[in-house]
């Protein structure tokens, strides 16, 4: 009764991301439909009380609102084409991945061309921030549909903010990534300093946290960083990072703006999927730093005692 009441949402794409708005939402009282590709997601999701949907027409069919949280511009393109050729009367779109902003825009065309509405909502937070509702929701289009759906934003996400015009939730969301692309490179180069230092690496954790070069990444990142584990709590693939820093430097670069540290923070990922990491967790590059600096874990410890 308590889904009745606070209405339907459908996701298309329920891997880390789209999984959690899923569950977060069932979990707040929302009627849940959802597809994706992948079998496996759609058997952990239907455990978890989310409707199964055939596929992304037949979600189209059952809600009016729907969130896409899709891996590759090519998936956006397919989706849109499907929900476009299942002729259902207007829907609103909510496209929450990190796409450049012209297939964004390709996406908006065709669907406004059927007479649906599409809006901009990249997300600023991780696969382990949205899990817990730790989730920004960067939203960009008709601002009377971003505040029509501010209850259900609510419902996955602990804040939304209303950025303007269609293509700005996703020019927010580059500036964000690109602090996210450094400060996480930063946090592995500074916990393999002090592991070849000698420092333990939860001492390192631990006092960092409560000084001045914290940051939300290094407090996300580093436990992985300490246990060096970046398959056990994934929350965001190396392979899918790289999307993402392909759009922001070629956002960068179409308007000419000079990203030095961003673009050093990018080979750092490019030889962690050299590496080997292509699904590991972004946090991974610590592994590849500590490679580079010739770190053994424990060694560098005994040697200082």
């Amino acid at each position: 009764m308590a889904a009745k009441k606070k209405g339907a949402v459908g996701i298309v794409g329920l891997g880390i991301m789209g999984g959690s708005f899923a569950q977060n939402l069932v979990a707040d009282g929302w009627r849940v439909v959802g597809y994706d590709v992948d079998a496996a997601r759609c058997r952990a999701m239907a455990r978890a009380g989310v409707e199964i949907a055939a596929d992304a027409a037949d979600v189209a069919r059952r809600v009016t609102t729907i969130i896409t949280s899709l891996p590759s511009p090519k998936a956006l393109a397919t989706t849109v084409a499907v929900i476009v050729k299942a002729k259902v009367r207007r829907r609103v779109i909510v496209e929450a991945s990190t796409f450049a902003i012209e297939d964004k825009a390709a996406a908006e065309k065709k669907l406004r061309a059927a007479g649906h509405v599409m809006l901009d909502c990249p997300m600023s937070g991780t696969g382990a921030q949205a899990r817990v509702k730790d989730l920004v929701v960067y939203a960009s289009g008709k601002t009377a549909e971003i505040k029509k759906l501010k209850p259900m934003f609510s419902g996955f996400t602990r804040a939304v903010h209303d950025v303007g015009a269609f293509g700005n939730g996703s020019r927010m969301k580059y500036v964000a990534n690109l602090l996210v692309a450094i400060h996480n490179v930063a946090s592995a180069e500074a916990m393999v300093l002090g592991i070849k230092a000698g420092l333990p690496p939860q001492l390192i954790l631990d006092l960092i946290k409560t000084g001045a070069g914290n940051s939300r990444i290094f407090e996300l990142r580093a436990p992985m960083m300490v246990k060096d584990d970046y398959a056990s709590n994934v929350t965001m693939k190396i392979s899918v990072w790289q999307k993402d820093m392909d759009v922001i430097g070629g956002y960068a670069r179409k308007i000419r703006v000079p990203t030095p540290m961003f673009d050093a923070s990018n080979a750092i990922y490019a030889k962690a999927r050299k590496s080997g990491y292509d699904d590991r967790d972004t946090a991974a590059v610590c592994a590849v730093l500590e490679k580079m600096a010739g770190v053994r874990r424990g060694k560098a410890r005994r040697k200082k005692r």
